[in-house]
């Protein structure tokens, strides 16, 4: 019998393991770290580009302006951290690290607006908020605040406001859903054309649609100035913003599960109100939320369409109303301080309505309320509820879906 023996690569003599040492490792660093270490080092980047464009900016030079400042150290900034990571970590760690700075220079510019507003409006009305305020009305208010004379309140403008948007979205909503399933879902030879509407649509200005319902509802048709009146304008204003944003979100639902639907039988609009609507259904809330909050927010719609009222009408059908956007219009632009903190209250509670109407939205979008629709809809069997994981329940809630859409067994 005959041994093969496998020639065995020998090690080169200066490359040989020293006996009792085991080989050190080096720990790759990832670009998702940031240790203490990238702190400092962030920090003391920022702070060597404030010294240098300070002596540049104010020493050397005769520029001046703090929105000149903030851009020179946002870029001296951006250069010195790219360099110093470039030293440190090598060109992949920082071409990394200066998107990521950037990325988030400009989420910060963009927070930083809406920080400003929201603090304003709470300073200038958070002190101004009673119970009289939320309830009154303007009646017998004079022009000049006189000693004994009743102090106003937006209590007409809520109401005002509460029901002109809830006609606006009782109207604008179902079309506007109608629409995103026709382009998304159905199709046909008007595709094209009624997305160019829309699309054109969401570029009109909200005083071009408030002039509009003026000239046929009002002056043709003579019904006069009433809180019906602005919802349609408004309903013309969100309509194309949730048309477009309910399209986005359905066609992100994967052709998977419509494929999976046909493979069953079932029809289309089956298919579309049991798996694809469902799927849809925290985007699509998404998109409702945002046209209803650039609906609230309108102003020039409603001046020439509800005309404002200093009294409660809770009549959306007949006579002008009042609205919070239109109230907080018309009182800042007067010179007694009294109507222009009546202003800043109305902004404040206006923001505050929008913000209790993103958080119900929220709560309505999240999976917790899926997962408790779901139940409610279902039977309870062996031992009623249970918990299940993100993906196990997106699971189970398709094959629920798609369950239903089986014949019924004979």
């Amino acid at each position: 019998m005959t041994a093969t023996l496998t020639p065995t690569k020998e090690r080169p003599p200066g490359l040989a393991p020293q006996p009792g040492r085991k080989p050190a490792v080096r720990r790759r660093l990832r670009p998702k770290e940031f240790r203490a270490t990238d702190v400092g080092l962030l920090a003391a980047t920022g702070v060597s580009a404030f010294s240098v464009v300070w002596i540049v900016f104010d020493q050397l030079t005769l520029l001046s302006g703090t929105v000149g400042f903030v851009i020179c150290w946002i870029v001296a900034f951006l250069a010195l951290y790219w360099a110093v990571n470039l030293q440190v970590y090598g060109r992949q760690m920082a071409a990394d690290r200066f998107v990521g700075a950037l990325v988030a220079i400009g989420a910060l510019c963009m927070f930083t607006p809406l920080a400003l507003i929201t603090g304003f409006v709470l300073v200038k009305g958070i002190g101004l908020i009673s119970w009289h305020l939320l309830t009154a009305t303007q009646k017998g208010v004079p022009q000049i605040p006189t000693p004994g004379a009743p102090t106003p309140g937006v209590g007409h403008a809520i109401v005002g406001t509460v029901e002109i948007v809830a006609l606006a979205a009782a109207m604008g909503i179902p079309a506007a859903l109608l629409t995103a399933i026709f382009l998304n879902e159905v199709g046909g030879r008007f595709t094209k054309s009624v997305r160019v509407v829309v699309t054109a649509m969401s570029g009109v200005p909200a005083i071009v649609a408030g002039i509009f319902i003026y000239s046929l509802w009002i002056v043709q048709l003579g019904q006069g100035f009433s809180g019906f009146a602005g919802a349609l304008a408004l309903t013309v204003i969100l309509l194309p913003t949730i048309t477009r944003g309910s399209e986005e979100v359905l066609r992100v639902v994967p052709n998977d599960l419509r494929e999976a639907s046909a493979a069953l039988g079932a029809p289309e609009w089956r298919t579309t109100s049991s798996v694809v609507l469902p799927t849809a259904r925290s985007g699509i809330i998404t998109a409702i939320l945002l046209g209803i909050a650039v609906a609230v927010g309108e102003t020039a719609p409603l001046l020439v369409t509800i005309f404002g009222n200093t009294l409660m009408n809770a009549n959306p059908f007949h006579g002008p109303q009042e609205a919070l956007s239109l109230l907080a219009y018309q009182e800042i632009r007067l010179p007694q301080q009294a109507a222009i903190n009546l202003a800043y209250a109305a902004s404040l509670v206006l923001f505050m309505l929008v913000f209790i109407l993103f958080v119900i939205g929220r709560i309505l979008g999240s999976d917790w309320a899926g997962r408790a629709l779901r139940r409610g809809r279902g039977s309870k069997k062996k031992g009623g509820d249970e918990d299940f994981t993100p993906a196990q329940t997106r699971e189970l809630s398709n094959a629920a879906a798609l369950g239903l859409m089986l014949p019924p067994e004979r």
